[in-house]
């Protein structure tokens, strides 16, 4: 069951510009309609608006977070919307919707703004709860102004915010020796199975006619990798994204087929997250390295099916992201990760030895940016390439079935370890606008350790730690 949006709830559809993302955490109390007891509850928020908050208007707003009741529900993925207008209609009300013993509930209150009361009206939200429409309980949660004030005013950002549609837009304009790419990755929840959806331009160096080209493949818990390409066909012009050979990317969504329909695919794509420019936003604008990578959307959740062999898979929220590529080729050597670290924590690395002269000498540059409780670590995305020379530099030992990235900016330092177990990976051949060949070995059931430490009085200390079993995505190419 999805989430009902009531009328008057939801995010403002504006161009690119500066929004607004906070945290708020509640405590409080509910009781179910069944029950005679009063269970407690903690509802911790990660929201983030389109737009600057307007006092005396109306902003929408997306929410995601947890959500835990005890002795009952405790779901890191509850999600809903928001509406922020304290003057304009007095009110600020919520909406998410979250599970609890695999029952879909909805969290539906407002806190009413009075001038005569502003912060206890502020800080005070009364609820209802729904399941399938019918009401099973009420309840009270509270800002506790004391502890939460100082950490909720810390929280306010102002992002620059992108057009994730527009991202995905071609960016080549004709110029001989240069490949675009559009690739989606998923992992299915329920089944641990992996999904790679790839998507390429190349236009020779030569100048001969263009052409589209991919592929397809599921990496599935229980059997061997299956894949099978599409095209090459004829590139024409596509202004949103990519269409060759019946096989579409569109914003929100994905179809195809390949092999003569042994694998088919029809996926709507939910971003739940902003864009994240692994390579600095100046590279990808203006073109200036030999290749940059993005992602329209830090995290994205899935929905569809992907059908392999007369078997179907169903995707339904299974968290994922697509990606973009542009440039003049593959790397040297390369190695790629994609990690869902939980909630809305994403961790991208992209770390390469390019082919230019001169450049083809140095270690692998590391591209590192990681995503965590709204923030992007390191803040700007060239500290780890152009600091590989300095003390804190950061490093890549790109190797198989294990690679490794170790580096530390300001206070912090991390090492992620990745492991692509060889029945897990895919090996597949890449030609380069040059018409040179690289090899890449792929894997969307790779397993990664990620651990962030934080200077504290004179030691490093773990800030956090992820270990992911089956569930990272990642690739290593050579020539």
């Amino acid at each position: 069951m999805s989430a009902h949006i009531p009328p008057g709830i939801g995010t403002n559809a504006v161009g690119p510009g500066r929004g607004t993302d906070f945290s708020e955490t509640m405590l409080g109390t509910l009781r179910l309609d069944d029950e005679d007891r009063t269970r407690r509850i903690r509802l911790d928020l990660r929201v983030s608006a389109d737009r600057v908050l307007r006092l005396f208007g109306t902003t929408g707003a997306r929410a995601t977070g947890r959500i835990r009741i005890a002795g009952w529900a405790d779901d890191p993925a509850a999600e809903g919307e928001l509406e922020i207008s304290p003057l304009a209609r007095g009110r600020i009300r919520y909406h998410i919707a979250f599970t609890a013993e695999g029952r879909r509930l909805t969290l539906e209150g407002w806190k009413s703004v009075t001038p005569r009361r502003p912060v206890a009206s502020m800080t005070v939200l009364p609820y209802t709860l729904y399941e399938d429409g019918s009401r099973i309980g009420t309840g009270t949660l509270r800002f506790p102004v004391l502890t939460q004030l100082l950490p909720f005013l810390a929280s306010f950002r102002f992002p620059r915010r992108e057009d994730a549609g527009a991202l995905l837009a071609p960016r080549w304009k004709g110029e001989p020796g240069r490949t675009e790419v559009w690739y989606t990755t998923v992992t299915d929840a329920a089944t641990g199975s992996g999904v790679w959806l790839h998507h390429e331009l190349t236009a020779p160096a030569d100048g001969s006619e263009p052409y589209a080209h991919g592929w397809a493949a599921v990496f599935l818990a229980d059997g061997p990798v299956r894949h099978a390409r599409f095209g090459p066909a004829k590139w024409g012009t596509h202004k949103d994204g990519f269409s060759a050979d019946g096989v579409t990317v569109r914003p929100g969504r994905l179809t195809g087929s390949a092999e003569n329909g042994a694998l088919h695919w029809d996926v709507t794509e939910r971003p739940t997250a902003e864009p994240l420019f692994t390579f600095p936003r100046w590279s990808w604008r203006r073109s200036l390295l030999p290749a940059a990578q993005i992602l329209p959307a830090a995290r994205a959740l899935y929905d569809g099916t992907f059908t392999h062999d007369d078997t179907t898979l169903t995707l339904t929220a299974a968290p994922g992201a697509s990606a973009r590529i542009y440039g003049h080729g593959n790397a040297r050597r390369w190695a790629w990760l994609h990690a869902d670290l939980g909630g809305e924590d994403v961790l991208e690395i992209v770390t390469a030895v390019s082919m230019r002269p001169g450049l083809r000498r140095l270690p692998p540059l590391v591209f590192l940016r990681l995503r965590r409780n709204g923030r992007t670590w390191p803040r700007r995305p060239e500290r780890p390439a152009v600091g590989w020379a300095g003390p804190g530099r950061f490093r890549a030992a790109i190797d198989l079935p294990t690679w490794t990235v170790t580096g530390r900016s300001g206070l912090r330092r991390i090492r992620v370890e990745v492991t692509q177990p060889a029945d897990r990976t895919l090996t597949l051949d890449y030609t380069d606008p040059d018409g040179s060949a690289a090899i890449c070995r792929n894997s969307e059931r790779s397993d990664a350790h990620v651990l962030l430490e934080r200077w504290w009085f004179g030691g490093w200390r773990t800030e956090a730690e992820w270990t992911l079993d089956g569930t990272a995505h990642a690739e290593v190419g050579t020539r």
